[in-house]
């Protein structure tokens, strides 16, 4: 299963993504993470492993993902053993990949990183019971360069905020363009504040899971340290994507 979370900024998908990526791998299945947010440097420190390097650097950086025959790299599909050594960290059965990182101020935009994140998820292919998560960006740029198209599944992530209400509706819009599931996941809700986005959420029949706002959870974001906090919410999640 090829996996996409989304959402705004600050929302949990760094969060879920690990709690995810933890409860799959307890399961016995071979979970990669691709971490596709060039902006954000804490889901390694979530997993508990180092950020591995670039994978744009394989290419010679990201004026190399243009290059002619770039692509051709991947020809004949992917297998998570296909995946260079130094382009990952693993632990158990956790493997994480970071597509790019910006690292200095003016070295240009993330287009070429998009890019990479959609040939690779085209030509990944996952063995039965592998599941790869897709940690992606703030907002829907991934959907305009077409990234959603070769997933699985699209999982909102929606914290309590306007925000997070408008671009969930925005982003089932999206993904159905695609002809992919979206499945809507809660984050940091009390009971009251679930029940107005119930309310509020256009397609609201597609929550599948509300997690609260665990302060173990938050002391570990804070503090950079791995999450080992299981949430029961986390099994509901794996058996409505299951279904």
């Amino acid at each position: 299963m090829k996996l996409i979370l989304c959402g705004k900024g600050g929302c949990g998908k760094s969060t879920i993504a690990t709690l995810l990526a933890r409860s799959y791998a307890a399961d016995g299945k071979q979970v990669l993470v691709v971490d596709s947010d060039e902006s954000n440097f804490g889901l390694h420190r979530q997993l508990g492993l180092e950020l591995p390097e670039d994978f744009t650097h394989y290419f010679g950086h990201k004026k190399g993902i243009y290059a002619d025959g770039a692509a051709d790299v991947f020809e004949g599909g992917w297998h998570l053993s296909d995946i260079p050594a130094e382009y990952s960290s693993v632990d158990g059965n956790i493997r994480l990949m970071a597509i790019g990182k910006i690292h200095d101020a003016g070295e240009g935009c993330a287009c070429a990183m998009g890019s990479l994140n959609r040939i690779f998820l085209e030509h990944l292919v996952l063995e039965e019971g592998d599941v790869c998560i897709v940690d992606t960006e703030a907002g829907v740029e991934h959907f305009g360069r077409g990234v959603d198209k070769f997933a699985d599944a699209i999982l909102m992530v929606a914290d309590p905020s306007y925000e997070s209400i408008m671009l969930t509706d925005k982003i089932t819009e999206m993904a159905e363009t695609f002809g992919k599931p979206v499945y809507i996941v809660l984050n940091k809700v009390d009971a009251d504040q679930e029940a107005m986005m119930r309310e509020t959420i256009k397609n609201s029949d597609k929550i599948i899971a509300a997690l609260p706002a665990d302060k173990g959870i938050l002391a570990a974001g804070l503090k950079g340290e791995a999450l080992t906090a299981e949430l029961p919410e986390v099994d509901a999640i794996k058996a409505a994507l299951t279904n």
